[in-house]
């Protein structure tokens, strides 16, 4: 046992801490200006904006795929569970436990579903793997009557499924999860967001999403990013996020007052206030 008796126990280390990134394109396009975040062990954290804000590239730099699209972290370091990991290779910070889901879904579309949850597993070496298929078939029950179609000709919903259930596949401790609600129906989102809470209450599974839907993240989220422009702008826990008044304007569409210019409030003032 250490520290001084009677002390108050030290809080935990996050489990991801990014601290102050820029990342910039070709060498000359700057797209993160300095973002910062931590998300717990366990918890679920939305990164909001949008479409351009910034998220996609913030995921990026977590998975190290930055890259494969001539992106680079240029300042600011990037821990996972105490150690830095910007500099790994991808697949070596996927047998760490950090898996991305790819905005789109990118399913195999020439593969079955079950081809396409199996490679998942392909980092891995042990014996559970069918194991873990049967899992992901609990979770997701679509996906056991539709194993052996072909991803392409499944519809939208099932893909994103699917996408989820490949990235469990890899046994992960965190999945960052790319815009989950795109191009889907609102009781698929709600379906889809209602597994993921169940996979972090259930499995353990830390998640991270990035989604232009603040009203549903900020619903299944516990804590909260707003990006504007590469940078974050406002965060803080879900619950009082949902309640700012700048943020229901702009981003939840609910409005209490005047109808307010967005280029007189929501940017200049925010970047008095927060920048």
């Amino acid at each position: 046992m250490t520290g001084t008796a009677g002390a108050p126990a030290a809080a935990a280390p996050p489990l991801l801490d990014v601290n102050n990134i820029e990342v910039i394109y070709d060498h000359v396009i700057l797209v993160l200006k300095g973002v910062s975040l931590t998300v717990p062990e366990r918890g679920i954290v939305a990164l909001l904006g949008a479409n351009g804000a910034g998220k996609t590239t913030t995921l990026k730099a977590i998975s190290n795929l930055l890259r494969a699209e001539r992106g680079e972290v240029t300042k600011g370091t990037i821990e996972y569970d105490g150690t830095r990991v910007d500099r790994l290779l991808p697949d070596a910070l996927v047998k760490r436990g950090v898996i991305q889901v790819m905005e789109g879904r990118r399913c195999f579309e020439h593969l079955t579903v079950e081809e396409n949850l199996l490679t998942g597993a392909y980092t891995r070496r042990d014996g559970s793997v069918r194991a873990d298929l049967e899992l992901v078939y609990g979770y997701f029950p679509r996906l056991a009557v539709r194993r052996r179609a072909q991803a392409g000709y499944i519809s939208g919903g099932e893909q994103q499924m699917c996408a989820i259930g490949r990235a469990l596949m890899s046994r992960p401790r965190m999945i960052l999860l790319d815009e989950p609600s795109m191009g889907l129906a609102p009781q698929l989102v709600e379906e889809i967001f209602g597994i993921v809470r169940r996979l972090n209450t259930e499995e353990g599974v830390t998640f991270l999403l990035a989604e232009q839907n603040t009203n549903v993240a900020l619903r299944y989220a516990t804590y909260g990013y707003i990006l504007e422009n590469g940078r974050v702008v406002l965060d803080g826990d879900a619950a009082a996020l949902r309640d700012n008044e700048d943020v229901k304007e702009f981003y939840l569409g609910i409005s209490t007052g005047e109808r307010r210019s967005y280029r007189a409030v929501k940017y200049y003032r925010r970047r008095k206030r927060w920048l």
